[in-house]
Formats: structure tokens, sequence, C-alpha cells
């Protein structure tokens, strides 16, 4: 393994340690699928508009776009309950995600705070996964450890991840 893909893949793997104990020690869902592309972004900061600011705004534009359209479209439904073909249910579930995605991008776009992997974020909860009022406030605070981590990490051993 290259010099530099061992540190950020190491780094990547640091930033994901103190939420993994958190759900670990709570029983909460403060590691959900989004958060590992979030956790990769921060790491190799592959791209130049990656920051703190963009991270979590974008994350919670996600969590809002995705709980509207879930309550509103397909409260109740879950998407890992195998649903009859054609079925009504199922496409409120598929339009509510839909919908999540299309107001999540033009939500983040419209406020500049891009963070493509939010758009995971806002289907999970538009496919009711991660949908009530306790679990959004877990999904805010863990991407907010996240980047608080990253700036802990940043501060004490500096851009180790990106020599």
């Amino acid at each position: 393994m290259e010099h530099g893909t061992a540190k950020s893949s190491l780094y990547a793997g640091a930033l994901l340690v103190v939420v993994g104990l958190l759900a670990w020690a709570t029983g909460r869902p403060f590691v959900f699928p989004s958060l590992g592309p979030s956790g990769y972004a921060l790491a190799t900061r592959s791209a130049d508009d990656i920051s703190p600011r963009r991270v979590v705004g974008g994350h919670v534009i996600g969590l809002g776009a995705g709980l509207l359209t879930y309550h509103v479209l397909a409260s109740g439904l879950l998407i890992t309950v195998t649903a009859p073909t054609f079925s009504p249910s199922q496409l409120r579930l598929v339009a509510s995600g839909v919908a999540a995605v299309v107001l999540t991008t033009a939500g983040m776009l419209r406020t500049d705070l891009v963070h493509p992997p939010a758009c995971a974020t806002t289907l999970i909860v538009g496919l009711g996964l991660l949908s009530s009022a306790v679990e959004a406030g877990v999904v805010v605070a863990s991407v907010v450890v996240l980047v608080g981590v990253d700036a802990v990490l940043r501060s004490t051993v500096g851009s180790l991840a990106h020599e």
C-alpha cells in the first residue's frame, strides 16, 4: 500500500472511531451509511470545496428534505419491507426518495452547502430508515462529532493524511 494511501485510509477510519464508540455505547445509529463518504471526503480532501460548514450543512439539508418528504408522502412505511409489485405503498416510498433528492440538491445548490454524501442521507431518511425526531438528532450530532474529530486531528497532527 502506498504511504499516502495508508495515511488517508487510517485518517478516514480515525474520523469514525468516536461516532462508532457513541453508537456502541448508546445503541443509537451514530454510524450510518452516508457518514463513510463524508469521512472519506474529509480524510482525502479530494475536492477543494470540502469544508466543515458544507459537510454539516449538506447533511442538515438532506435530513430536513428527507424528513419532510417521508412524513408527507410515506409516513409509517419502510423500504426494508417487501411490497407487492406496483403497490401504492412502494410508489409512495419511491416518490418520497425521489422528492428528497430533488429538494436536497436544490437546497444545497441554493445555499452553497454542497456535500454529495448528503444525498445518501436524504434517501436513508426519505425511505423511512432514520425518520424519527430522535434519529434526526442523532444524525446531526454524528455529523457534528465527525467534523469536530477532524478539526481536533488537524490541529494536533496537522494534515498528516495529505502528505
